[in-house]
């Protein structure tokens, strides 16, 4: 059993490897939305994981041709984010958004969204898929 009224025992080990939000969003991991979100109403830096990216916002050369853009489907993932974040509390909202997927479908995704410190401790909020981490 741990006793919480000690230290952490591990706070004097040397940190063997760290991954900063600011690495994982040059990388390509996590795709930076901050601009558009704060357009939207947002007030933190919020960012989407590739897998969100891929598979919802950026849309395929058929919905291009029907006037599909990114911007104009991540407008769509954030005002429903921001709709959910208006009725809901905590750090992690779960919310769906309707896409269109081909021109004769459409689907409408979940996703989560996680407020946690960003790499100086800042709010930040990242929008992933329900399995995601």
């Amino acid at each position: 059993m741990c006793d919480l009224n000690t230290d952490n025992p591990f706070s004097d080990m040397p940190v063997i490897f760290s991954y900063t939000r600011a690495q994982a969003i040059e990388d390509g991991v996590l795709i930076d939305l901050t601009e558009w979100a704060k357009e939207t109403g947002f007030r933190y830096p919020l960012a989407c994981t590739t897998a969100v990216w891929n598979d919802y916002v950026a849309p395929n050369e058929d919905l291009r041709l029907l006037g599909q853009s990114e911007r104009g489907r991540a407008h769509d993932l954030l005002w429903m984010l921001l709709c959910a974040v208006r009725r809901g509390s905590g750090d992690r909202i779960d919310f769906e958004t309707l896409f269109l997927q081909s021109p004769h479908r459409r689907i409408t995704a979940r996703f989560k969204a996680v407020c946690g410190p960003g790499d100086d401790g800042q709010p930040v909020i990242t929008i992933m898929l329900p399995n995601e981490d």
